[in-house]
């Protein structure tokens, strides 16, 4: 399955900022309302209090987690 996985960024550093309003007005208008709608969501594998940072550090680089791994400041 994972050969099959994309994944598609930018950093629009190089945009002018009108190209990056329209940018995030396509988002807005586009794909907003999926991650609203709960069509698109984020997988989180687990939150680690802040306090415990280096734990997550060592979570990631283990590599057996599926989904984020988020910081939390409790």
């Amino acid at each position: 399955m994972f050969e099959r996985v994309s994944v598609h960024g930018t950093t629009l550093r190089t945009r002018s900022k009108e190209e990056k309003a329209a940018i995030v007005a396509e988002v807005q208008k586009h794909v907003w309302p999926m991650i609203e709608s709960g069509a698109v969501r984020l997988v989180i594998d687990r939150t680690v209090p802040l306090a415990e940072a280096a734990e997550a550090h060592r979570l990631m680089e283990a590599g057996g987690h599926t989904g984020k791994i988020l910081l939390v400041n409790e």
